[in-house]
This record gives C-alpha cells, structure tokens and sequence, in this order.
C-alpha cells in the first residue's frame, strides 16, 4: 500500500505492492519468477503478476491471497516451430502483431492498471513496454533476467534483411489522419528502467546503464530423492533420464530401443495423445520439476535458464541438444560446461535414437557447480528495498533515455550511455568469458629459427614449406599439444574446452597429417561488382585459416564414440567417416564437431546432387558449418571424379575474423580443399581451386558470392592486389602495392553475410537490370521498341548497330560502359521491380545461385548501376596504383589522382543507393573524413579515403593512406572515437600474406 503524507506518498515498509510481469516466451521465464515472487509474499507484500502462462505455474508454489494473477500476453518471444526451431521471420511477425501494432493501446491500458493497483514498484522478466509503461505511470522499474530481447531479435533482423527490420526497430503507426514516423524500439523501452538484477548465464544488455549480479535463481525441492523415487515406484538400480524439451519435434515418436537396458526416460509436455513406450513414462502437465530433476540421473534436453540452472544447482549432468537461432544458448552452455555438466548431443542422433554414448558419458561426469542458488532471496530483498526508496543506480539523472548505437556481438543495438557493464569484454574482444580462449594471434612473416626449431623438434616436415609464417609455425605448435593432450593422464586443466578434446583424439599421432593455410582478403575495390564482371583488386590479408588433414584406413582412424555406435547399429565394420573438428565455436550457437559416413555423400553409384547436400547440411542448423568443409569432398568427387575410399579427419582453425566481410568462409573452402587435395595426390591449380571452391559456397553453402574470395585466398601474392577480372576469373596480374601506401581494414562490429537477404536481393537486382537492358538492346535493334520512351532510332543507326547487337548478347553488366548506360538504358530501368511482375514480362533473370521471391520488390536501378561505374572506379585506381609503383610518384600525387576521381567515396556512396550499406561503416568513413579535414594548416593529411567492402551491410571499411607513423595513429585514433560512440572496439586489420597456392 502507499501512505499519503501531505502531498506526498510513500511506500510502507510492511506493505508494499509489486506489478511482475512476465515474457510469453515458454515456461521458463515463469517458473524462475514464482521463486522470488514467493520471498516477496512471504515478506507480506502483494504481487501481481502479468503473464499468458498457466495460472498453476504460480499457485502449485505460492498459495496465498496476496498473489493476483492477471492473464494478459504483452511480448510473445521466439515463434518456434518445434522444440527445437526457432522461427525468426515469424518471431519479428508475430511481435509487430502482439506488441507494436497495438503499442499505443497497450500503454493507456497498463498505466491506468498500475495507477489502480497503486503499484510501488514494476518489475519485468523481460517485457520492453512495462518499463515504458511504468516509467509514464511515474512508477520505477526494476528488470531481472540473463537476457534482453533487442539482443535475441536483432539477429533475426539481420537474417530477414533491413527490409523486415521496421517491425523492431521503427515502425509507422497511423494515429487519426495523421501518419506519422514513431521510434520505438525495445532498447528504449528497456532504458526506462531504473536498473537490470543480471542473472548467471547472461547475454549482452546494452540498454541497461547499472546492474547487480545475483546468484542462480532456483526453485526449492519439495520432497527427497529418495521420496520421489519411492513414489513412482522407482529403485536405485534404475537409471533415470528425465526428457525436458517443452514439446516435440514436429512428427517424431520415441522408441523403445532409444534407451539402454536399465534405464526409464521421464517425459515432460508430452501430449495425451502421444503414445509412449513401456520405460517412458508420461509426466502430468502440472508436475512439479524440480524434484523429478533431483530425482534423476541425467536430464537431456534444450538448453534454457530454468533448465540449465536447475541442472547445476542440483548437480544433474545435463545431454543437451542445440536449438536453432535462439541467441540465449551459447552464454548458458558456456556456463554449463565450465562446471562439467554438459554433453552435447547431435540433433540426428536424437531423431535416430542414438542415446547411448552420450547417457553413458553423461553418468560419468562430476558437475562442480559451488555458486550460490539463492538469487531469488537476494533478488526480492533488492526489489524490495527499491520500493521503498533506496537509489542502486549510479546516477538517477544519468539521462538513461538518450541512447546512443551499440554494436555488440555483431548486432546494431542501443545502449544507454555510461559504463558498459553489460557488453562482456570476453566476448567482444573474441574470448571465452572464463578464460578458455586466447585472442586471435598476432601474424608476422620473419625468420625464427629458434621457433622454426622448436616446431621442427615436435614434427617432423616431411614436405612443404614454411615461409616463415609464425602462424603456420603456431599453428604446428598447437597439434604437437594435441598429441599431448590426448592422453587424459597428462592434462589435469579442471575446465577443458570440449573442442579441444575432440580434436585430440581426432589424429593417428603416427601417420602423415597434411596441413594447408589459406588468407582472408580486403577488398580495396571491385567487392560486389564481382558477379557482374568487373576488375576487382584484392589483397590477402595477414589472418589465415590453416586446415589439417589425415586419412587412414577405416579400420585405423580413432572414431568419436557416437560415430561407432552409430556403425554398430548399421550393423556394419569400419566403413569410411569424415570427422571435423572447428575451432571457436564457443563463441556462438554452432557445434563444434560434426562427422558423416561417406557413404552419404553418394546417391546410388554416383555423388548425390548439390541441392540434395545443401538439404542434408541445412538440416541441422548448428552444424551447417560444415558445408563449407565438407562440401569440398563432395566438389572433388562431382568435378573430377575422385572417389573417396579411406576416411579422413579434419582440423580447422581460423584467425580470419567471421562476419567481417573478409572472407572468412572462403580461407575455410581454399584451406580445407587445398589439404583435402594435398593428402589425396590430387594436382589443382589455385585458379581451379578457387573456382571449385565457389561452387562449395554458391551450390552446397547456398550463399551466392562471386569468386574474387576464393580467388584471393588461393592465388594472392604478399604485399600486392590481386588484379582480377571476373569473367569468370581471369587473373590480369599482381599490382605491387607502392611503398609510401598502405591499406588498413577497421571492423564496424556489424555482422555481414554474402548468403544474408540484403547481398542476395541486390545480386537479384542486378541480374534484373541485366536482362532488361539486354531486351532493351534487342528491343531497339528490331525497331519494337516504342519511339515515346525517348528512343531515337535514326541517331542509334548512324551510332551503328554492332552496338546493339553486342548489348542485345551481354554476358556481364561491366562490359557496358558508363557513357553507354546514361546515353541509352540509365532512364529505361525502373527503380525498382516486384518479383511477380518481373517473372510475367521476362520470365528468368538468369541467375543459377538465387532464386526470386514472387512477393518481394527488387531494388533495379541502382543495382544495375553500381558495377558499370565500379568497374571503372576500379580501373582507374589499377592505372594510378601501377603508375605510381614503376615510376615512384609520390604519395602526393596518388592521393590528389583518387581523390580527385571521387574513386574511394563513389564505391561507398554507391553501395548505399544499392540498400547495402550500414550506419557503422559510414561512420567509420565519416571519421576517416574528419581526420582529413582536421589536419593541421600546411600540412598534408595522411588518410585520404576509406570506402565499405565486400558484401556491404556492415563488415568492414578499407581505408587507404600514406605508409607512416601517423596513419598508423589516425587509425588508433578512429578506432578510439568509434568505440566511444558505439561501445565496440573495432578490429583493425592490416599486413598481407601469401596465397594458398603460394605457400
């Protein structure tokens, strides 16, 4: 209650009224409220709580009249598609549908319900508009959670393309006749509270200016589990696995044979019209889980708070199966794996029934959780005193509405200013929060011998050489700790990185192991003009992805032990498998192994089709990675022939940054194909390589990138561009890189991806404006073409109709010139094109790696124009570049020659008329500018230009100036204020090394 004080009022002590709400993402989020909403009802206050879940969620545990329960559904969360999917086009559908589209309506109803209720104090788990709600009401607000959802939605954004992006973050509401523009986004909403209570297991929150850590928050047992066992008529000698996944995936029925004799399986959600093998038991809807959990011997699910918190509090071991696109997984499965409680099941596996190594493995673990396991105590004490008046934030003036852009793990968020305590430095900086992962390591070429030497002792090099390479020399270095490692006598490390593990006992420590490394690129100028035919200049970077491979005998190569149950339950002996081991993937949702019968690969006596491979690897979407690495062997066998009889094992380690738009996934392709090749005596020119290995990442991937990536990895030189015409892949020569230039790449911190909606909708476009022009050209050239579109068909006969005819046949919008594209086809495209319309007038767009959406407009005109000019842009920056490199002109006239032409800024511009740029990249060039503009009076300035790269929509900006000191601390500089303004400190990638096919 409140107790009116003149005109003041303030809340009692003894008496306070608290507003919970709760997400309408599953039960999870619910169950962790009940415990402490029940520490507040037993400290005598009221608690009202809003949430869709079931009211027996809250009254099984809390059975007092001062818990209210209001039914109402304010978020939805993740739309799944089953247990284990994640729909995120709908995710963003269905919240626009629940939560923006009647925003307005939403907040009058809930500010006149807190006002009724006089509510001392909102709480949130975690609904963005109670705290708006709140805050207009002038009630605090408190959220407690390990997750917010701009951070889970802003993935889904990214996947589904800016064009579905205004349904979180901006959206236009109609207000009587007015139409105005509201921005209203759920960072905001979040910033409106007073302060964030973080859970264990947290993701970033940007929008939260002070937090307080609290322990787990657990629910309390209620019986023994001895009690519990008694009661279901279960005996010690029974194994006891409880399956908690919230539901089923979609058609799949368990199966007696899942389970090893000896064991009973728990089954919770299950529907009544499920039928159930004999030793599963179907669990009431309304039964308490904690004590079943305590109860058991392993659980295996999905990974959530509840779950996992569960999991540790009661020291269960845990069988955990990845869901897709659900960006609260990984943090969790850290946790859960630094406390040894964790075992990662394969989703075929599960479907399949393939239990028993991973129970049995499950059984053997010790979980080593000690923490505390009282958040909900510690939390309602901290609710409580807030209501009452005590201040935890730092500053209440601290402006936590005024928000500023934040990029964290990729992702374009908001974040309110001050310190950035919920952006963990581990994860930004490309760490391990617990220490289990070293920063990506610092590449130079140089001569150490005593390095060289100390290799050299662990392996013996029996081909190949090292140029100096210290990454290689490292990377050497690590397998030879591998070897060590293997023997589990001789690593006592309490907290092992699971990926490292498996990868070492993925070699015969015997046999050859045949090691390829492929670089990254920069793009200094061409990028997505590539599919189009442009020259393009490329330079590899420093960072390289090395791949080792061995391949054995079958009945030699050390199995993973489900791969061996697995041949077992064919019925079979040792048959050919692909094992892959990747490195890194404790910083995001994929698995990191991931392992194959070859036998798959063929569809009766030959390969199966490209399409059907790109089914098989999308399948499960936490191991699509391996496309990238497997698709290799399925090229080879398709392209040329090759047949694989002996099994192979597969190590890959990347320092090539992911999502930075440098070509990660192309050093994988070149690396894996470039060793894969190597251990098979398989001769292939770097040229062919990289056009296989496009063929991995446009056909297997399904990504449709050009081939200047591949072509880079495999074919650069140290310390020059590639000069490459793409037509398809025509190498016209290595330019030197002058002496007093240099190339710097700095990484927006946003995520890019050339298989992302936005790269694909262009390339769409493009090809859109290529067959347009080409039936213009034949359309003029027959005299068909009507006079009133401006065609003069005179003034075209005396220009000659070679022209016409050789634009009629165009192969690549490059060969078109500028002059020729304004003269004639600039004001013939439309701007822009619905899918349908298109299909109807031209009936393909003839492009083999995309595919045009009926219901989608395409952006035509600027599409169509970026690669005629980029082409030019790029052959003028060759010219002055390779003039200045044989003459020696000085860095004064390189600079006035670019800048003058408008070469570096034209490509940036340019991209963003295409839909593909990003407010990161061009603030990095708008700092790059600044630099410029502020130079001291007299004096030249040192960077001159910076332009966004490669596929675009964030990524990484290419930023060209004079080889110097104080470039070099420009960059420092720029580096510096961007983290400032965004929170992200970006990467700053320079220095060059050679080609696959030159190592």
């Amino acid at each position: 209650m409140r107790i009116e004080d003149g005109d003041r009022m303030s809340a009692s002590r003894q008496h306070l009224v608290f507003a919970y709400y709760v997400t309408g993402h599953g039960f999870g989020h619910a169950t962790r409220v009940v415990e402490v909403v029940r520490h507040l009802v037993l400290a005598g206050h009221d608690v009202h709580v809003v949430s869709a879940a079931p009211a027996f969620v809250f009254t099984s545990e809390i059975q007092s009249p001062q818990l209210f329960i209001r039914k109402v559904l304010l978020d939805c969360g993740a739309v799944q598609a089953d247990a284990l999917t994640v729909d995120r086009l709908a995710s963003l559908e269905k919240y626009s549908e629940t939560a923006v589209a009647p925003r307005a309506s939403i907040l009058a109803t809930e500010i006149e319900w807190l006002n009724s209720i006089k509510a001392d104090l909102v709480v949130s788990d975690v609904v963005p508009v109670a705290c708006r709600a709140a805050a207009d009401a002038g009630i605090r607000s408190v959220c407690v959670t390990n997750f917010s959802w701009d951070f889970i939605y802003a993935e889904y954004v990214m996947a589904a393309g800016n064009h579905h992006r205004s349904i979180v973050w901006q959206v236009r509401l109609l207000e009587g006749l007015i139409n105005e523009v509201l921005r209203k986004r759920i960072a905001e909403d979040y910033s409106h509270c007073e302060f964030l209570i973080r859970l264990p297991g947290y993701c970033p929150m940007p929008a939260f200016r002070d937090v307080i850590d609290v322990p787990l928050v657990v629910r309390r047992l209620h019986r023994s589990r001895k009690e519990v066992r008694k009661e279901l008529g279960i005996g010690e000698d029974v194994k006891l696995v409880i399956f908690n996944f919230g539901g089923q995936p979609a058609g799949w029925k368990l199966k007696e044979y899942y389970l090893p004799p000896g064991w009973l399986c728990l089954v919770c959600g299950a529907s009544d019209k499920d039928e159930l093998p004999p030793n599963f038991l179907r669990l009431a809807k309304d039964v308490y889980t904690p004590d079943l959990i305590a109860a058991s011997d392993c659980m295996l699910g999905k990974i959530g708070y509840g779950t996992v918190s569960e999991a540790l509090a009661y020291k269960l071991p845990f069988v955990f199966v990845r869901r897709d696109y659900f960006n609260e997984e990984p943090f969790l499965r850290n946790m859960l794996e630094y406390y040894q409680g964790g075992v990662e099941m394969i989703r075929r596996d599960l479907l399949t029934g393939h239990w028993l190594p991973y129970l049995e493995r499950a059984i053997s673990l010790k979980p080593c959780y000690e923490g505390g396991v009282n958040g909900g105590e510690v939390a309602a004490q901290i609710l409580q005193d807030t209501a009452i008046g005590k201040n935890y934030a730092s500053d209440k003036f601290s402006g936590a509405r005024r928000l500023r852009d934040a990029i964290v793990l990729g992702y374009q968020l908001q974040r309110a200013p001050g310190r950035d305590v919920c952006i963990p430095d581990w994860y930004a900086n490309a760490e391990n929060e617990l220490g289990l992962r070293p920063g990506l390591p610092t590449i130079e070429m140089n001569d150490d011998s005593s390095l060289m030497n100390s290799c050299t002792e662990d392996f013996e090099i029996l081909h190949g050489n090292l140029q100096g390479l210290s990454d290689t020399m490292n990377f050497l270095k690590s397998l030879a700790k591998l070897d060590a490692a293997y023997d589990s006598g001789k690593n006592t490390e309490k907290h092992k990185m699971r990926e490292r593990v498996a990868a070492a006992a993925l070699f015969n420590w015997e046999e050859e192991i045949f090691v390829a490394r492929a670089p990254g690129r920069l793009d200094v100028m061409g990028g997505i003009a590539d599919y189009s035919g442009s020259l393009v200049l490329q330079m590899p970077i420093r960072e390289a992805c090395h791949v080792a491979v061995q391949r054995n005998h079958p009945s030699k190569q050390r199995l993973w032990k489900h791969a061996v149950a697995r041949q077992h339950a064919k019925g079979q002996g040792p048959t050919p498998v692909l094992q892959i081991v990747s490195y890194g993937s404790e910083l995001s949702n994929r698995g990191p192994t991931f392992d194959m019968d070859l036998s798959d690969f063929m569809d009766g006596d030959q390969p199966m089709s490209y399409e059907k491979a790109k089914k098989y690897f999308a399948q499960d979407p936490s191991q699509k990675w391996a496309a990238y690495v497997a698709g290799s062997i399925l090229v080879l066998m398709t392209e040329l022939g090759v047949r694989f009889q002996d099994s192979i094992s597969l190590l890959v380690s990347s320092a090539v940054p992911e999502g930075k738009g440098v070509s990660s996934s192309a050093s994988v392709e070149v690396a894996s194909m470039s060793a894969i090749a190597a251990a098979h005596g398989l001769n292939i020119s770097p040229r062919d390589l990289a056009l296989l290995c496009q063929k991995v990442e446009n056909h297997i991937v399904g990504a449709p990138c050009g081939v200047m990536d591949q072509m880079t990895s495999a074919c650069g030189e140290t310390n020059k561009l590639l000069a490459m015409i793409c037509q398809p892949a025509e190498i016209v020569g290595h330019v030197e890189i002058p002496g007093h230039i240099r190339f710097w790449g700095i990484d927006s911190g946003i995520r890019h991806s050339v298989g992302g909606a936005d790269y694909g909708s262009v390339r769409i476009g493009t090809f859109m404006g290529l067959k347009m022009i080409k039936s213009i050209a034949a359309a003029v050239l027959s005299k068909s073409f009507p006079s009133s579109n401006g065609i003069n068909h005179d003034e075209l006969e005396e220009e000659g109709g070679e022209l016409l005819e050789a634009e009629a046949l165009l192969d690549y919008l490059c060969n078109l010139s500028p002059h020729r594209y304004e003269a004639l086809y600039g004001k013939m495209l439309p701007e822009s094109m619905l899918g349908e319309t298109f299909l109807k007038r031209y009936a393909d767009h003839n492009d083999s790696v995309t595919v045009i959406d009926q219901k989608r407009s395409y952006g035509v005109r600027a599409n169509a124009r970026h690669p005629i000019y980029e082409n030019f842009r790029v052959k003028s920056l060759q010219s002055t570049t390779h003039f200045c490199s044989i003459r020696g002109t000085t860095y004064c006239s390189w600079r006035a020659s670019i800048s003058g032409l408008g070469i570096v800024l034209g490509c940036h511009y340019s991209y963003s008329d295409c839909g593909l740029g990003s407010d990161g990249t061009d603030r990095l060039v708008q700092l790059v500018q600044q630099m410029q503009h502020n130079k001291p009076p007299k004096s030249e300035g040192t960077l001159y230009g910076a332009k966004i790269t490669g596929g675009g929509s964030g990524g990484t900006v290419c930023v060209i100036g004079r080889n110097c000191l104080r470039s070099s601390q420009q960059i420092l500089e720029i580096q510096q204020k961007y983290k400032g303004a965004t929170g992200y400190l970006p990467l700053v990638i320079e220095g060059s090394s050679p080609g696959a096919g030159n190592n």
